[in-house]
């Protein structure tokens, strides 16, 4: 079975030459998380590939993920991240999508000012340009935003979007992060809006295998179905080990079958970024 996960953070220490932003959220872990120290990691827990994403505390930039994915390109791919809100935003999209390793785009909207531009069309430019450059994105909104991701996925079928940690509200746990998870579940019926099953361990205050997350995943698989939905850790957050968080769902989760854990643990995720053939399809889209 292939194993690929769909979000992982790598990230070096700031320094003089590479600094970080002077006001930054506190890392996950005190120690960085280099690739080749990723790579060890993943070989013990049997993870085959990874998506990497840059993380918010080192400030908006990819040249860690894309040096990672260029050194390793058998084993990692980028989601890519830029301000989406500044003057070059246009052009730094093109840059950027134009790099061979990356899969697609990682955006967020986490904060009030975030979602009030999603909503008055700030970023309407950003769908427009996905549509028209066939990639993938992946995208993070709590719950209660929700209904602005179902106007984009309307007005914009042929973006792929993946909803990021099944859309959980930051910092929740159990029933108070599951609530409102039924504004997520309407909307699987929109063909082009993925599930990402990632950071799921974190959201539960329940001892390893985690079964207050089993019945929350079974009405996931319910709506999205297994081929639209994607295992992944978010691993540098992880509150078990990595080999847990693949056999939680491989092992303990009796009621899946292995057509759906094939599709769950990797194959859905690489048919929906178009892994093996991002770059052809990218190629054939600009003919």
């Amino acid at each position: 079975m292939l194993i690929v996960d769909s979000q992982v953070h790598v990230w070096a220490p700031s320094t003089s030459e590479r600094p970080w932003p002077p006001i930054t959220k506190k890392p996950h872990r005190a120690e960085p998380l280099s690739p080749e120290s990723l790579l060890r990691e993943m070989d013990i827990a049997g993870v085959d590939r990874a998506v990497l994403v840059s993380p918010s505390w080192e400030g908006i930039r990819n040249d860690l993920v894309l040096q990672a994915a260029q050194s390793y390109p058998d084993r990692f791919r980028v989601m890519g991240r830029i301000d989406y809100e500044s003057a070059s935003a246009a052009s730094d999209f093109e840059r950027l999508i134009a790099e061979p390793s990356v899969l697609g785009m990682r955006v967020a909207f986490h904060t009030p000012a975030l979602q009030q531009g999603l909503a008055n069309g700030t970023f309407d430019w950003l769908w427009t340009a996905a549509e028209e450059a066939a990639i993938p994105l992946m995208v993070y909104a709590p719950h209660p935003a929700l209904n602005l991701i179902e106007r984009v996925a309307a007005q914009h079928p042929k973006v792929r979007l993946i909803m990021c940690h099944l859309s959980i509200p930051i910092g929740t746990k159990d029933e108070e992060a599951f609530a409102g998870l039924d504004r997520l579940l309407d909307l699987a019926r929109h063909p082009n809006i993925a599930a990402k099953a990632s950071a799921l361990p974190g959201h539960s205050s329940g001892p390893y295998p985690y079964l207050n997350l089993h019945e929350q995943l079974r009405r996931v698989l319910a709506a999205f179905g297994p081929k639209r939905v994607f295992w992944g850790t978010d691993f540098s957050r992880l509150p078990c080990t990595y080999r847990r968080a693949i056999t939680m769902y491989t092992e303990e989760m009796a009621w899946l079958s292995s057509e759906a854990k094939e599709w769950i643990m990797g194959r859905g995720l690489c048919e929906w970024l178009q892994w093996d053939r991002a770059a052809e399809i990218r190629s054939q889209t600009k003919g």
